[in-house]
């Protein structure tokens, strides 16, 4: 499968941004999906994960109850919604794609988008 992200920005520290991952070439409900973050000189880092229906999601503790994880199914499309960002948030952040139950490990992940760059001014 295919992936491409896309909606990333500049923001203030306090505003919103959504990002958008487009999917194609394979069924893209037979996936689970997560989104990563990559700080400069960090490592990649789990952000949230959906389950194939998108009945399940999963956060890490630094973006809970700010970030939200969906998917449109009929659409191949993921999302992130991203509130109340905060000059940490700043980071590439990557779309991916596995088979399978949804996971907060990178390794687990076989597919990976190309990245879109989130910038957080305080």
């Amino acid at each position: 499968v295919q992936l491409q992200a896309s909606g990333g920005g500049l923001v203030q520290a306090g505003g919103y941004l959504r990002l958008s991952c487009a999917a194609s070439g394979r069924t893209f409900s037979d996936y689970a999906m997560g989104w990563f973050r990559q700080a400069p000189g960090k490592e990649r880092d789990f952000v949230a994960t959906i389950s194939q229906g998108g009945g399940t999601t999963y956060y890490a503790d630094s973006v809970k109850g700010r970030f939200t994880i969906s998917r449109d199914n009929a659409k191949n499309a993921l999302y992130l919604q991203m509130n109340s960002l905060k000059f940490e948030d700043t980071a590439v952040y990557y779309c991916a794609a596995r088979r399978g139950i949804s996971s907060a490990t990178l390794q687990e992940y076989d597919y990976w988008g190309q990245g879109t760059q989130v910038t957080v001014s305080s």
